[in-house]
């Protein structure tokens, strides 16, 4: 199996946008960057996100990870133009799949050290950012989500760099199956495992204790 690896690098600054959907705020539109750059537990130098509420959270979201494929995907299915960078993302990864990516494994890449976290979530600044409407429901309906980091140890990365997978704690418990649980329903005793799951975000907490709540009528 090939390694997962860095293919493109991007920071970016909150910016103001004006556009056909009107004015907005955002640092969606990162610039690639190239040589080593230094990621700490703020996240990556010359970094910083705009919506802090939903973004940026410490412990969950220092890196935005998209995989390249998906780009391939979408732009084969919706004869599309992507190109890496264009969701926003920090990293764009090669050889990454949601499904093949567990919450709280541990990679070394470059002289630095990351845990996967949480999925990301689809929003409209991204639907704004590639020029559908419709992004956020095909992304979701499709599972190909991409996902966050948590830096474990400060380093330095690069384009180029290559993951080594160092723990994995939870093999079961896949970025897409936490995804399939959430937007398709799933079983109780999954969302029951995944809630264990130690430093397990808050808002997924809550939105999978709302789940069981629905199916079950008790909290």
């Amino acid at each position: 199996m090939k390694k997962i690896a860095i293919h493109s690098l991007f920071v970016g600054q909150p910016q103001t946008i004006d556009d056909a959907s009107g004015t907005w705020r955002s640092s969606i539109f990162r610039e690639m960057v190239e040589g080593p750059v230094e990621l700490t537990e703020r996240g990556l130098a010359g970094d910083r996100v705009t919506d802090t509420d939903n973004h940026g959270l410490p412990d969950y979201q220092q890196v935005c990870c998209h995989p390249l494929d998906h780009y391939t995907y979408w732009n084969a299915r919706l004869d599309m133009r992507l190109r890496p960078g264009n969701v926003g993302e920090n990293w764009t990864l090669e050889n990454a799949d949601e499904a093949a990516i567990c919450l709280n494994d541990t990679y070394r890449v470059g002289s630095a050290a990351v845990q996967v976290s949480i999925p990301r979530v689809p929003c409209s600044k991204q639907a704004k950012r590639v020029g559908r409407k419709d992004w956020t429901k095909l992304a979701i309906d499709e599972l190909r989500t991409g996902f966050y980091l948590r830096v474990v140890e400060s380093g330095f990365v690069q384009a180029g760099d290559e993951w080594e997978l160092v723990e994995r704690p939870y093999p079961w418990a896949t970025v897409y199956a936490l995804n399939e649980l959430s937007y398709r329903g799933g079983d109780q005793a999954l969302a029951e495992q995944f809630l264990s799951i130690p430093n397990f975000h808050p808002g997924w907490v809550v939105r999978l204790k709302r789940m069981i709540q629905e199916r079950t009528g008790v909290l």
